[in-house]
């Protein structure tokens, strides 16, 4: 497989719910420091060498959750798209959703596409979010996106959770416990620094077999 120069990771951000249960919070407040989360690693990943970030926001099964839950979030997201298309597009993202958006509400599918449009001029950081996705669906669809580079999963689960399935099929898997509202840049760092520590073969020989 010939290596690309992009660097592509991939977040699985898990655990905004326990975080909040831990403090006693309802669970939109786990969402909302989420959201902080989201800035704080979108601001450091081009300085760490990222030309695309792709994060796991709300899977397809994520539909079975609380009616009231899923409300919130949607309702979070446009907001947060609607506030912070303006700083993407000066940090130079360029903003794509991923996933289905016949299920999405109506303000939602409006605001994706108002961030998208805000900011298809950004050329140092691809950042993609991925909202109603499957990644078995995608597949199904021929909707892949370029093979993942490292995957990151918070919160403790050691699983891919339907996520970029094809693409992970030679990505480098890395887990910690910290929830993702904790999770920064030095997280981000330990993170990309594990991953050029290992020897990505490919299928061939180790590189000091290979001379």
């Amino acid at each position: 497989m010939k290596q690309s120069t992009s660097f592509h990771v991939a977040i699985v951000m898990d655990g905004n719910g326990r975080w909040a249960r831990r403090r006693g919070l309802p669970r939109s407040a786990g969402h909302r420091a989420g959201a902080e989360a989201v800035r704080r690693v979108v601001k450091v990943a081009p300085g760490c060498g990222i030309t695309d970030l792709t994060l796991y926001a709300f899977s397809s099964d994520n539909w079975s959750r609380p009616a009231a839950e899923v409300t919130t979030l949607m309702r979070l997201f446009a907001r947060h798209l609607r506030t912070e298309t303006a700083e993407l597009a000066a940090q130079g993202v360029k903003l794509s959703v991923v996933g289905r958006r016949d299920r999405l509400p109506r303000s939602l599918v409006s605001a994706i596409a108002a961030a998208e449009g805000g900011t298809a001029q950004g050329t140092r950081l691809t950042l993609r979010i991925a909202v109603d996705y499957s990644g078995r669906e995608a597949i199904r669809a021929g909707a892949l996106l370029p093979d993942v580079d490292l995957l990151i999963r918070t919160g403790g689960e050691q699983r891919l959770s339907d996520f970029l399935l094809w693409e992970c099929a030679y990505a480098e898997l890395w887990f910690t416990e910290r929830m993702w509202p904790d999770f920064g840049a030095s997280n981000l760092a330990a993170a990309i620094h594990e991953f050029h520590s290992r020897d990505r073969r490919f299928g061939g020989l180790p590189t000091q077999e290979a001379v």
